[in-house]
């Protein structure tokens, strides 16, 4: 269990504290449910009224609320971007002990600093960098990068003469590189595979969820740029592209050669069809098919069809009014009616 002086977090993160810095804390929690060895934060201002209670030894907070905290605060422009971070380093473990295990088969050269666990496979030419961590069972095919600092978490497969950048974090069950859905049909109705000759490029400081699956190119290549974060059983399609620093939540489906801009955010279960352009900062509600491109940053949701977000919200709020209006409808072609007849 790391433990961690108040001044200390001030030292590293930078922040206000009004309190004693001397005070320790080993994790982090809820207002609600934190003790007082645990660092708290309200970032919701929803959660108000839990401040007052809190038996946190601190709590990050930003500075219109630190007067209302009856103990030791970090006061911070932006307290869940602090949390964050503090909760990283609270978390941090100590690094494998570098080395192959015995049951592995490793058919590359690889540094000395690589952790690799029981029963792992790396296939000829691949190239490892400083510090890698490689856990139990994972499948590194032929010819394929890793960067350093990355960590692979047990159970991963990369396909052959995949890149993965520096950094990466990747979950157990993840598949990078397996073939794309392409094929061609015969007159017959059978189905021709078409090769699929592209690779998956991978940039730095990229996480990619458990059971989620990067299909190769068939042409070109799949490409996930830098800082893109991807949720759990997330399914990325070949050829598509998707830019530095957007984040998708679990279950998202993007069918192959969309292309998704820089800074955008997808909800879960949300489906982006094939061939499709979304511009840098285009943000898509859970739930929703976006079946055209969308060319102008926003917020977007909706089935039937999307549309920009506030228009969805003013549309089918409309919706739980229906019967009332039917009847409203009803009512007055029953008045027009008795009307005309008496004209």
């Amino acid at each position: 269990m790391v433990v961690r002086r108040l001044e200390e977090i001030i030292a590293r993160f930078g922040g206000e504290l009004r309190g004693n810095g001397k005070l320790t804390v080993n994790s982090l929690a809820t207002l609600g449910a934190a003790t007082h060895e645990q660092l708290s934060f309200l970032a919701n201002p929803q959660y108000c009224a839990k401040l007052g209670t809190t038996r946190a030894a601190a709590v990050i907070l930003a500075a219109e609320m630190a007067d209302h905290c009856p103990v030791a605060v970090i006061v911070t422009p932006q307290p869940y971007l602090y949390f964050a971070r503090v909760s990283q380093w609270l978390a941090e473990m100590s690094p494998p002990i570098p080395g192959i295990h015995p049951s592995s088969v490793v058919e590359s050269v690889v540094p000395a600093s690589s952790s690799i666990g029981p029963q792992v496979w790396v296939g000829p030419g691949v190239e490892m960098e400083e510090n890698v961590v490689i856990g139990a069972q994972c499948r590194i095919g032929a010819g394929s990068c890793i960067g350093a600092d990355s960590y692979l978490y047990p159970g991963v497969t990369v396909y052959a003469d995949c890149h993965i950048g520096r950094r990466a974090i990747i979950h157990s069950g993840a598949v990078i590189g397996a073939d794309g859905f392409g094929f061609a049909q015969e007159a017959t109705g059978a189905w021709v595979k078409i090769a699929q000759t592209g690779r998956v490029m991978i940039g730095d400081d990229v996480e990619i969820g458990a059971n989620t699956t990067i299909d190769r190119g068939a042409l070109e290549d799949t490409v996930i740029e830098d800082g893109v974060k991807l949720d759990n059983q997330i399914q990325v399609g070949h050829n598509v592209r998707i830019g530095a620093h957007t984040a998708m939540a679990g279950c998202v489906g993007i069918a192959g050669s969309a292309k998704i801009g820089a800074g955008c955010t997808v909800g879960g279960g949300a489906i982006i069809l094939g061939h499709l352009t979304l511009a840098d900062g285009v943000h898509v509600s859970s739930g929703t098919l976006v079946a055209k491109s969308i060319t102008t940053p926003g917020s977007y949701t909706g089935t039937v069809p999307f549309m920009a977000h506030a228009d969805w919200l003013k549309n089918f709020s409309r919706l739980r009014h229906l019967d009332a209006m039917a009847d409203k409808i009803r009512a007055l072609e029953k008045r027009l009616a008795e009307l005309e007849k008496n004209t």
